[in-house]
């Protein structure tokens, strides 16, 4: 799967919790990708945030970092 799917997934996922606080989006988001998503997506995702991440939502780029701490 390419990185820019991956983007637009995770970013539609944050959507999906729109309605909650910032904290509490980037807490569903990682949980999200923690349950659903395969490691190397995980790891794939993880890279491009690092390399600077362009298109992905901020507390997209929250989550993995959170993911990244534990």
């Amino acid at each position: 799967m390419s990185v820019t799917t991956q983007v637009r997934m995770a970013n539609e996922i944050a959507a999906q919790f729109g309605h909650l606080p910032d904290d509490a989006v980037v807490d569903a988001v990682a949980e999200h990708l923690r349950s659903f998503w395969d490691p190397r997506m995980r790891t794939q995702l993880a890279a491009y945030v690092a390399a600077g991440g362009e298109g992905v939502d901020p507390l997209v780029a929250a989550a993995v970092a959170r993911l990244g701490r534990q």
